[in-house]
């Protein structure tokens, strides 16, 4: 799959999260500029960054490994998510919407994956 990583509707969802993710983070605490503010950004940022990388790679295995690792920043930033909630930093309505657009890209990264292993 050779087609540019920017055309990839899933690359453009998970760039519109980053985004999200800092606006929503530049209302955490002072103390967490580098802790949990400073990881659900680079959770946030691995994924449409390994989806680029991936995308050119000399087969679509290689690329599939990339899109797993997405997956699992993907996983993480819904963890750091819940706890972000669980410390009162963000609102139980954005965390639910945080969520279901995390739940989404991990979706559209399974379906991908899976199409990138039966290619080549």
């Amino acid at each position: 799959m050779k087609a540019s990583y920017q055309k990839l509707i899933v690359w453009q969802k998970a760039v519109d999260l980053v985004v999200e993710i800092y606006k929503v983070t530049t209302g955490f605490p002072s103390e967490e500029k580098f802790g949990l503010m400073a990881q659900m950004r680079r959770s946030a940022v691995s994924i449409p960054s390994n989806i680029a990388e991936g995308s050119q790679r000399r087969t679509d295995k290689a690329f599939a490994q990339f899109i797993a690792v997405s997956k699992g920043s993907c996983a993480e930033l819904e963890t750091q998510t819940i706890i972000s909630c669980r410390l009162n930093y963000i609102e139980e309505i954005k965390k639910k919407e945080l969520i279901e657009k995390i739940n989404e890209l991990m979706r559209m990264l399974s379906s991908l994956y899976k199409k990138l292993q039966t290619t080549d």
